[in-house]
């Protein structure tokens, strides 16, 4: 008959299923599919969380100033009225709020000029 063996029809070397891919494939396509991943996180990701951080740890400070700013106000009121004016609370409170009204006209100064646009006014 023929000189075939008992597998099946003779064949030429790397006419294979799998005699044209490399052993290593599945590494391959792991690292491939883990440089996706890292670049989609540093390009998309990354950015976002460190906008959400910096939005969060910004409303942090901002809240544990405004606590700071609230105690010191009433620490003042509580010291001016026990040592410097002795039980008249109302003149703590004109000078603290004198103090406040003092800091917002240097932050009036302070602020940034606006620009002059097109305004309409009907």
């Amino acid at each position: 008959m023929t000189d075939a063996p008992a597998g099946g029809p003779l064949r030429e070397p790397g006419a294979g299923p799998g005699d044209g891919i490399a052993p290593d494939w599945p590494e391959k396509a792991a690292g491939a599919v883990d440089l996706v991943v890292d670049t989609i996180h540093d390009k998309a990701l990354r950015p976002i969380l460190l906008a959400a951080r910096a939005v969060v740890f910004g409303l942090l400070a901002a809240v544990l100033a405004l606590v700071v700013l609230v105690l010191v106000s009433v620490g003042l009121v509580r010291l001016l009225d026990v040592y410097a004016f002795s039980g008249r609370v109302w003149i703590s409170y004109a000078v603290i709020g004198g103090v406040f009204c003092l800091g917002g006209l240097f932050a009036w100064t302070k602020r940034a000029p606006r620009i002059a646009g097109p305004t309409s006014r009907d």
